[in-house]
């Protein structure tokens, strides 16, 4: 029986119709649907930052955890670390160009969750109700 990737795994896109977990829509999903992709991104949107300053605004993430998310985002080519000069030296992390080509995609996806929240939550509860 053939394994699940971990989420936020890449598979090459084009290795067969049998795998629909080759669609770039489904890998990008992939990629964002996780805890803590989005909370990052956005967090980096507003420049570089420190592990530290990292961990305090992804509240209740672990270090193994955003050093894991981190160096996902970092290998897809989302998130660059850069080694600061220093005694002792330290690390930030800035978002690339193409890490920035997701703030409009993610603003649209706010921006939906803003204006229809209210009926999610009004399906949920007629749902519930049933």
């Amino acid at each position: 029986m053939a394994r699940r990737p971990r989420p936020g795994t890449l598979l090459p896109v084009g290795a067969g119709r049998n795998c629909p977990t080759t669609c770039p829509t489904r890998q990008t999903l992939a990629r964002l649907a996780d805890r803590w992709t989005i909370v990052l991104v956005e967090a980096l949107a507003g420049g570089p930052r420190r592990f530290g300053q990292l961990r305090a605004v992804a509240d209740g993430i672990s270090e193994k955890m955003l050093t894991q998310t981190l160096r996902s985002l970092e290998r897809d080519g989302l998130v660059a670390r850069d080694e600061l000069p220093g005694s002792p030296p330290g690390v930030a992390y800035r978002l690339t160009d193409l890490g920035n080509s997701l703030m409009e995609p993610l603003a649209a996806i706010r921006d939906w969750g803003q204006r229809h929240m209210p009926e999610v939550e009004a399906a949920r509860t007629v749902f519930d109700g049933r």
